[in-house]
């Protein structure tokens, strides 16, 4: 419980967010806007027009685990996506960097090793 990882697949609503969504709200946008499974165990993210709220939605055992988060000064970055679509895919690291204030347009990320699927 409680516990978002890099293990997790990360989608970011191409839109503003009434903030006075909640659980099923949040699900049917996830459904209907997304056409994605909102208890599939992907987490995601939504922020309001004013960009000072966030709520992330993540289904995890036995039922609906909502994150909100409430800035009182500044804004979250708004991230350059496709118009086109209605989400996109982000990584854990952007999430994080969003959610600290930290810019990501103008961040190096550095290469790593990444080990490919079903290796250990």
């Amino acid at each position: 419980m409680f516990s978002l990882t890099s293990g997790h697949q990360y989608y970011l609503y191409n839109g503003s967010t009434d903030m006075r969504k909640s659980f099923d709200g949040l699900s049917g946008l996830v459904q209907t806007e997304l056409q994605r499974n909102p208890m599939s165990g992907e987490v995601f993210i939504f922020i309001n027009k004013r960009r000072n709220k966030i709520k992330l939605l993540h289904w995890e055992h036995g039922g609906f685990i909502l994150y909100y988060k409430r800035l009182e000064g500044g804004t979250f970055e708004k991230i350059s996506i496709n118009t086109t679509t209605k989400s996109c895919y982000i990584e854990w690291s952007s999430l994080v960097m969003m959610i600290e204030g930290i810019s990501i347009k103008h961040s190096i990320k550095r290469k790593r090793y990444l080990l490919k699927s079903g290796e250990k």
